[in-house]
């Protein structure tokens, strides 16, 4: 016998009153425990032991109590949810309270980490099993009767199908689409609740003009009374004030996002209230003036700064992100699936949305709702183009259709490139981020400086929380690099390294969707003006200061550079104290170590033994101290410019007194003969063997003037030959 649904099926009990048997329907409030679900709160921003263990007893009661209603079989499960109003709202306040990876807490506590992920875990079990309407071929909801069940007893809407999935998108986006996809599948009426909530959404963007006094859209439609403040700008606001309208920023496109992500076919909903003009509308007026915000604030908080820039940025990647979800979903996807007779209402759609981004629509009269649209300066368009080129998407449309209106995808692809001006464009694409505006106060560097704001997360698999502000992974270098761009060569051996290499950074290193693209001839614009055959410009690689060091204490004992460990015993801090100054004086162990070393160098032998019948190499005789009389014969100073009569004279009167004194008269030019030492050649050697011989004879001359003045006349002489 085939097994009834839940909704159909009666069970036999017995009445506790009466004691008699009596049939009721399976899924009964009487069927459901008496149990009371406690709220949640979230953990404390200060990691106060009294507050921190407040929070663990609560924590602890939720996840014990969701663990005993996810341990119930399939009939009592169903009452509980059904009928158990304090289970709905202890699964309200979990999504409405705790912490999303991208708001901003203290780190938590390890305890305290451990229960999230705990009751993380324990939430998100009981959604997907209050989701599920068929747990085996013997306990299952019929479709209609769990579509109705979810809708009356408000199990689900649109506020927590938003929460869950930015809560669980991560990590569990194949299980979170199969889980939303049911809930839309087994009752449609969440459609119509789409379609009511877009105005809300819609409203969310609104306000943020309003409250920044930014004009938007509708701003024309609900003028400020003469009551109320002037509305203050990003730029004048308190700093505390342009925290919340980023974070509300943040919160908003986060959770839009991830939406729309897990859940695509939404996309035509959001679409019906033209979304596409209102997000890019929003985007280049708020964007912008919050970023100039943030740069003009010098002399305020520099960390807060940084993590609002980071928000910022991170909010803005996924406004952009959303933007390409809605046209892909709507436009490209139906494109490559359908057949080529259904495809033109869908490339329509794409040049509309585009149109209605460039032109300004003609003139209405005041009384026209809605009021015309301006035209969009560009930033938008720019931004757009470095994470998703708009010249791919309509290279994508011409291959599928010969008739696509060239006029308007030209006048398309000209704005485009319109916006690009005066922006180094290629620097943008490489980044694979919206470029930003030079920033003159620094904010961004201050923002890298920042380590990482405990309001983000550590963990890498994380890091599209972060969006923008998301450091880029390492860049491929070396023999990866290298195998990478011969895996393209040996197919396309006539490209230069150089050109591939660009193709690989701007692909992502992926080396299939770069022949792919070149074989296609679907290159982005900026790789299509580079030269194909560009070689490769080599980047020597920088040696590292700790390689390259020499000096002469490396490699000792003491090198801490080279080795892991110094035997600190060996190392002596300050000054001995059993040594003096003459101790340290007299200690000569020092000179006899290095005795040795010296006496190698020595080249005079003061003894060397000579063997009996030996010659020896060191003979006594051997020295000659004969004078060497070569180059006697050279005339000394007869290249000078003096004459030879100077020269004579000139040394005359300088031997004139040595002369007299002697006593014997000397030809011009020969030199003086010397008491008991010769004359000639050989009193001309002794001379020049003892040049103090002159002086002192002219020593001696003076004396002899002092004791005899009657010659005063007589020349003299204060030099020395």
């Amino acid at each position: 016998m085939p097994a009834l649904p839940l909704d159909q099926l009666q069970i036999t009990h017995k009445d506790l009153k009466t004691g008699k048997l009596r049939t009721s329907p399976a899924l009964h409030p009487e069927q459901k425990a008496d149990r009371y679900f406690v709220l949640y709160k979230p953990p404390p921003k200060d990691n106060i032991p009294a507050l921190v263990e407040e929070y663990l007893e609560r924590a602890t009661f939720v996840a014990n109590d969701l663990d005993w209603l996810l341990a119930l079989p399939h009939d009592k499960f169903w009452c509980q949810v059904v009928f158990d109003e304090t289970l709905q709202k202890c699964l309200d306040s979990y999504l409405h309270y705790v912490p999303r990876k991208f708001d901003e807490w203290v780190a938590p506590a390890p305890e305290v980490v451990d229960m999230e992920k705990r009751l993380h875990r324990s939430v998100f079990l009981t959604f997907l099993r209050m989701s599920t309407h068929k747990e085996s071929k013997d306990h299952f909801i019929s479709p209609s009767a769990f579509g109705e069940i979810l809708y009356n007893n408000f199990l689900f809407d649109i506020p927590k199908i938003l929460d869950l999935c930015v809560l669980f998108g991560k990590g569990n986006s194949p299980l979170l689409q199969k889980m939303i996809g049911n809930i839309f599948l087994q009752q449609p009426s969440y459609y119509n609740d789409l379609d009511e909530t877009m105005p809300t959404i819609l409203q969310v963007f609104s306000n943020i003009l309003q409250h920044c006094g930014l004009q938007g859209d509708g701003a024309c439609a609900t003028p400020q009374k003469l009551e109320e403040r002037g509305r203050l700008t990003p730029s004048d606001m308190p700093l505390l004030e342009l925290k919340d309208i980023v974070l509300y920023l943040c919160d908003t496109c986060t959770t839009l996002w991830a939406f729309l992500d897990i859940f695509p076919l939404a996309c035509p909903t959001f679409q019906k209230h033209d979304f596409c003009y209102r997000l890019a509308s929003f985007y280049e007026i708020a964007i912008p003036e919050l970023e100039s915000a943030i740069k003009k604030r010098r002399l305020e908080d520099s960390k807060l700064l940084g993590d609002l820039w980071q928000r910022l940025s991170h909010s803005r990647k996924k406004l952009l992100e959303i933007f390409h979800i809605l046209l892909n979903q709507i436009c490209l996807l139906p494109v490559l699936e359908s057949s080529c007779d259904n495809i033109q209402g869908f490339i329509e759609e794409f040049l509309q949305i585009f149109s209605s981004l460039l032109q300004e629509k003609s003139p209405v009269s005041p009384d026209t709702l809605p009021p015309p649209r301006r035209t969009l300066s560009g930033r938008f368009l720019r931004d757009y183009d470095a994470l998703f080129p708009v010249a791919d998407d309509i290279s994508l449309l011409q291959q599928a259709s010969s008739a696509l209106d060239e006029t308007r995808t030209a006048y398309i692809l000209q704005a485009v490139e319109s916006a690009w001006e005066g922006v180094d464009r290629r620097k943008a694409t490489n980044a694979k981020d919206p470029p930003v505006a030079e920033n003159p106060n620094r904010v961004v560097e201050a923002a890298e400086a920042v380590s990482r704001p405990s309001s983000l997360p550590q963990n890498l698999e994380e890091e599209e929380c972060l969006g923008a502000a998301a450091a880029p992974g390492p860049a491929v270098c070396g023999v990866e690099l290298d195998s990478l761009i011969s895996q393209v060569k040996d197919l396309l051996p006539d490209l230069g390294e150089g050109f591939i290499l660009a193709c690989l950074e701007h692909y992502s290193y992926d080396p299939e969707q770069v022949i792919n693209n070149i074989l296609e001839g679907r290159l982005a614009p900026a790789l299509s003006q580079l030269d194909h055959g560009l070689d490769r410009q080599v980047k020597p690689d920088p040696t590292p200061l700790l390689a390259s060091r020499h000096n002469i204490f490396q490699n000792d004992e003491f090198d801490v550079f080279s080795r892991d460990s110094v035997d600190l015993s060996r190392v002596h801090k300050g000054r001995r104290k059993e040594e003096s100054a003459r101790s340290l004086l007299n200690d000569k162990r020092e000179v006899v170590a290095q005795r040795r070393r010296y006496e190698q160098y020595s080249v005079v032998a003061e003894e060397v033994p000579v063997q009996p019948g030996e010659d020896s190499p060191y003979r006594g005789d051997d020295y000659e101290d004969e004078y060497d009389d070569t180059y006697d014969g050279n005339q000394v100073g007869a290249n000078d410019a003096d004459s030879d009569d100077e020269l004579i004279s000139r040394s005359l009167t300088i031997l004139c007194r040595t002369l007299q004194c002697c006593g014997k008269k000397q030809k011009p030019g020969a030199w003086p003969s010397w008491p008991g030492r010769g004359t000639g050649m050989t009193a001309r050697r002794q001379w020049l063997a003892t040049p103090g011989a002159t002086g002192r004879a002219e020593r001696q001359h003076r004396n002899a003037g002092r004791r005899n003045p009657a010659r005063p006349h007589e020349p003299t002489t204060t030099g020395e030959p």
